[in-house]
């Protein structure tokens, strides 16, 4: 699909649906310069920060949110699993949905190492599932972390 045709399909989505859609966009690719630039825990610490969840207040569903983000991230250069997970988990929080980030490591065949990180919603993957998990073992939540320092 041209650029031309995604900014057609872009313009025909309402626009209520258009400003949240640049939100979006807004959240990933801000997520992402921070990742650049910041430390992480200084990012997280942001992240938890606002991730205080309000109720729900609009018609979207969780799912549209995750559809927006991965769409978001291909525009975002270098947009990573863990720009995705984080920009995902602050948008859901800020419509009053859940979700709990993961992160887990691993060694590929040459022993190099992994990492890689995804979104559950009661127990299901919303975002990032598309990896063979069961080879990762997952890091203690990351609540634990801002405990320890």
């Amino acid at each position: 699909m041209n650029i031309l045709s995604k900014l057609r399909r872009f313009l025909a989505f309402p626009m209520a649906e258009k400003r949240l859609l640049l939100k979006v966009f807004a959240t990933v690719a801000l997520i992402r310069l921070a990742l650049w630039v910041l430390p992480f825990k200084q990012i997280l610490n942001w992240v938890k920060r606002n991730l205080v969840e309000k109720p729900n207040h609009t018609e979207v569903e969780a799912g549209w949110f995750i559809w927006a983000v991965v769409v978001s991230s291909r525009l975002v250069p270098r947009a990573t699993c863990l720009t995705q997970a984080l920009s995902a988990q602050l948008l859901l929080a800020q419509y009053g949905f859940e979700s709990d980030l993961r992160i887990g490591v691993a060694r590929d065949e040459k022993g190099t190492f992994e990492a890689h990180a995804w979104l559950e919603q009661n127990g299901h993957i919303i975002l990032g599932g598309r990896h063979d998990l069961a080879r990762y073992a997952t890091l203690p939540s990351l609540e634990l972390y801002s405990k320890l320092g």
